[in-house]
């Protein structure tokens, strides 16, 4: 193959990728707004979870004078 096909070859194709990153950017900056509030979400359905998981303290043997 001759360098100059080789090199046309090479900017086609980086062009491509570099299209295709740029989609893939816009795409993920369009999903991120919605991340945070998953992810408060889950936090908080993990902290229910071991609240409900964890035994609650038994209370202390009350002294009598």
């Amino acid at each position: 193959m001759h360098p100059e096909i080789h090199l046309a070859l090479h900017h086609v194709r980086a062009a491509e990728l570099h299209a295709e990153a740029a989609a893939h950017r816009l795409a993920s900056a369009a999903a991120k707004p919605g991340r945070p509030l998953r992810t408060r979400v889950g936090w908080t359905l993990v902290e229910v979870g071991l609240r409900l998981a964890t035994p609650r303290p038994s209370p202390a043997p009350s002294v009598s004078s």
